[in-house]
C-alpha cells in the first residue's frame, strides 16, 4: 500500500526518482575507458486496464505505452546503470489515419544529443552509441557530425544507400577478399540452440549521401556467416559507424560491441517477466510513469547481479548481501545456508 501511495503523490516527477541512479552510473562510467550506451524501445502492453492517458500500442486496438532507456555497459557486458529513458503513450490515429504527436524517430537523435552533453563529464571515457535497425537514420549520423562526434556511434544498417559513384553500400563493401574472420558462440535462444557462428568480415569506409551537396563519412562493416548448419538461416550483421576499421581485429571488435546490444534485451526481460511491470494496477500514466522510474533501477540491479553470477560465480555473496538478504535467498527451509556463500547458490547466475 505505501508504494501505492507514492506512486499516487503528483509531487514526485519520475525523473527526481532517477536522478540519484544517473548520478551514480555517470560515476561507474568514469571509471571505464570504454562505455557501450545501447539504445531500444519496447512496449508495454496495459490492454485492459483502465488507466487514463495510455495510448495505442502495434495494434490501433491495444493499449499500453513506450520505454527507451539509454543502457550502460562496459565492453565486457557489465551493467553500469541506466543514463536516459524516454517514455510516452502514442495518441490514436485520427480520421485520415495520421497520428499527432512529436515525431518517435527524435528519440534516437535526441538519446545522442545527451550522450553528447554528458562526454565533456566523462573526458576520459569514450563513450559509443549502439543501436539497432530503427537508428539507421541519416539525420542522426548529420547530427554526429554537426557535433564534432563526441560520442562513437555504432548502428545496424537496414538501408543499402546509393553511393555518391551510384554504387550500392552493401555489395560495394564486399567487393574483394574479406579482411579475415571471427567466430563465437551464439547463446541459445526461444526457439533456437546454442551453436558456433563463423563469419567472414569485411570494411569499407565511404561517403553517405546526407542531402544536397552534403555526406558523411562512415565505415560500413559486413559479417557473414559461412558454414551454417542445415536448416538455419545464416547470420549477417551489415553496421555503420564514424569509426575506422582498417584491420580484422578493429572489425571483430566494433562486431563485439554490437553483440553487446543483447544486454538491453536482457534488461527488458527482466523488466517484464521479473519485476512483472505490466502487471501493475495504477490509474494513470503518471503513476505508471514514477513506478517504472523505480523498477528500472531494480532491473538493473537484478541484471548486474545475475551478470556477475554467470561470469563470478564463486564471489561470496557477502560483498553484495546483507545477511538477512543471503537467508532470505536460500531455499531450504529453517537451514542455515554453507559457509561458501557463493552465487552459485543464491540461483542468480540463473
Amino acid at each position: 500500500m505505501a508504494a501505492y501511495r507514492f506512486f499516487d503523490n503528483d509531487s514526485v516527477e519520475w525523473q527526481a526518482i532517477l536522478e540519484p541512479h544517473w548520478q551514480q552510473t555517470e560515476q561507474r562510467m568514469a571509471a571505464e575507458s570504454v562505455v557501450l550506451c545501447l539504445q531500444d524501445t519496447t512496449e508495454l502492453d496495459f490492454n485492459g486496464q483502465q488507466a487514463k492517458g495510455l495510448g495505442p500500442l502495434s495494434y490501433e486496438a491495444q493499449r499500453g505505452m513506450y520505454l527507451h532507456p539509454t543502457y550502460a555497459v562496459t565492453t565486457t557486458r557489465e551493467p553500469l546503470g541506466i543514463l536516459d529513458v524516454w517514455m510516452w503513450a502514442r495518441e490514436p490515429k485520427d480520421e485520415h489515419g495520421k497520428r499527432g504527436g512529436p515525431k518517435e524517430s527524435l528519440r534516437w537523435i535526441e538519446g545522442y544529443e545527451r550522450l553528447a552533453d554528458l562526454a565533456p563529464r566523462l573526458a576520459s571515457t569514450r563513450l559509443v552509441y549502439v543501436a539497432d535497425r530503427e537508428a539507421d537514420m541519416m539525420p542522426l549520423m548529420a547530427c554526429a557530425q554537426q557535433l564534432g562526434t563526441p560520442v562513437d556511434w555504432l548502428v545496424r544498417a537496414t538501408h543499402n544507400r546509393c553511393l555518391p559513384n551510384s554504387e550500392k553500400l552493401w555489395p560495394h563493401t564486399t567487393e574483394g577478399a574479406a579482411l579475415g574472420e571471427i567466430e563465437f558462440t551464439l547463446a541459445a535462444r526461444p526457439g533456437s540452440k546454442a551453436r558456433i557462428v563463423r563469419q567472414h568480415l569485411w570494411a569499407r569506409r565511404v561517403e553517405l549521401k546526407a542531402g544536397k551537396g552534403k555526406t558523411v563519412a562512415a565505415t560500413c562493416v559486413v559479417a557473414r556467416e559461412y558454414g551454417a548448419p542445415a536448416g538455419t538461416k545464416a547470420i549477417e550483421w551489415r553496421l555503420l559507424t564514424n569509426r575506422m576499421a582498417t584491420t580484422a581485429a578493429d572489425v571483430a571488435e566494433l562486431i563485439d560491441w554490437y553483440r553487446a546490444r543483447w544486454e538491453i534485451e536482457m534488461l527488458f526481460n527482466v523488466f517484464k517477466a521479473g519485476c512483472k511491470i505490466e502487471q501493475l494496477q495504477l490509474g494513470a500514466i503518471e503513476r505508471i510513469e514514477r513506478a517504472l522510474a523505480l523498477y528500472l533501477v531494480v532491473a538493473w540491479r537484478i541484471a548486474y547481479l545475475m551478470r556477475m553470477g554467470r561470469t563470478c560465480p564463486d564471489l561470496d555473496a557477502g560483498l553484495f548481501f546483507d545477511p538477512d538478504e543471503i537467508q532470505a535467498c536460500w531455499r531450504r527451509p529453517n537451514i542455515d545456508p554453507p559457509g561458501m556463500r557463493t552465487f552459485s547458490w543464491t540461483g542468480l547466475h540463473r
